[in-house]
């Protein structure tokens, strides 16, 4: 038997099967199986080449970056270890640097090793 997801929107456990829709009684959202499965896939977090991440990954950097308020900039080839996801101003990896110490970064300029 296959799992009902929650509720994209108000994240209900009482979803139900209608036809081929499923449907939260709480918020009345409606989507199919389909649509989960795109929401799902645009939530992986991908490196600059397509690759995807998970946490705990070590990548490289891609590019130079400058970096607000520090007095160095970050070459290409450092090494960020044990990244975590995260949210934070437009940033959604964190992790700590060889020689900088932790920081955000755009997965867009990181390449999984």
């Amino acid at each position: 038997m296959e799992q009902i997801p929650n509720c994209p929107q108000c994240q209900s456990s009482y979803t139900y099967e209608d036809g081929a829709l499923f449907v939260c009684p709480e918020c009345a959202h409606e989507w199919t199986a389909h649509e989960q499965q795109e929401a799902e896939e645009a939530s992986i977090i991908r490196d600059s080449v397509g690759n995807p991440l998970t946490e705990g990954d070590t990548v490289t950097v891609v590019k130079d970056l400058n970096v607000k308020g520090a007095t160095s900039n970050i070459k290409v080839g450092t090494k960020v270890k044990n990244i975590r996801f995260v949210d934070v101003d437009g940033h959604d990896l964190e992790g700590k640097a060889d020689g900088f110490g932790a920081l955000y970064i755009k997965s867009i300029y990181v390449k999984k090793l």
